[in-house]
């Protein structure tokens, strides 16, 4: 049974991307400590967003922790979003709380012959705040925006801050999709 929580979540990304998503589950590893419901949503692109869209629905669900939820975009429809959004999840359900800037390391490339094996946390740039916030009755959730990076990138952001890499991103117009980009650090 899908509750109530996971159904606004799941309307808020429909209603901001304009088209119905597929649900899916990565059911290896330990899964069972995710909270109850808990899926990733799969975005075929469309007429708002020309990529494939993964976004958590569900990790929002506990109490004691941010209140967030993680979208990655893509330019290929590929299975490991699904587990690599699913294992962020269970970090953040069980080990240390993400928020805004921190970053994950993948443990491998985001998509084959990238340099991208991190990830940084980000707000929505591409959606903004009509993505951003979503107010339920009982609680407010975060929707932000996991961005491949490379390690020398996470490296730049520890050194100079958030912001800066953020702007050596904007200053180099880096595409976001594409599996070969050059690291801005």
């Amino acid at each position: 049974m899908v509750s109530n929580k996971l159904k606004l979540i799941e309307a808020h990304y429909e209603k901001c991307w304009g088209t119905e998503s597929d649900k899916t589950t990565w059911n290896h590893g330990p899964t069972g400590q995710l909270p109850p419901g808990f899926r990733v949503l799969v975005f075929a692109p469309n007429e708002r967003h020309k990529m494939w869209t993964y976004a958590t629905c569900g990790m929002s669900q506990q109490n004691d922790a941010t209140a967030l939820e993680l979208h990655l975009f893509s330019p290929i429809k590929i299975e490991s979003h699904v587990e690599l959004l699913t294992v962020i999840a269970h970090y953040h359900v069980t080990g240390d709380y993400l928020d805004v800037g921190h970053t994950v390391n993948f443990g491998r490339p985001w998509l084959p012959e990238s340099i991208c094996d991190h990830g940084l946390i980000s707000l929505p740039y591409l959606d903004g705040p009509r993505l951003e916030w979503l107010e339920g009755p009982l609680q407010k959730i975060h929707f932000l925006w996991l961005i491949p990076v490379s390690a020398s990138e996470v490296e730049y952001k520890k050194k100079h801050g958030l912001e800066a890499l953020e702007y050596q991103f904007e200053k180099n117009k880096i595409d976001y999709l594409s599996s070969k980009r050059a690291s801005v650090a």
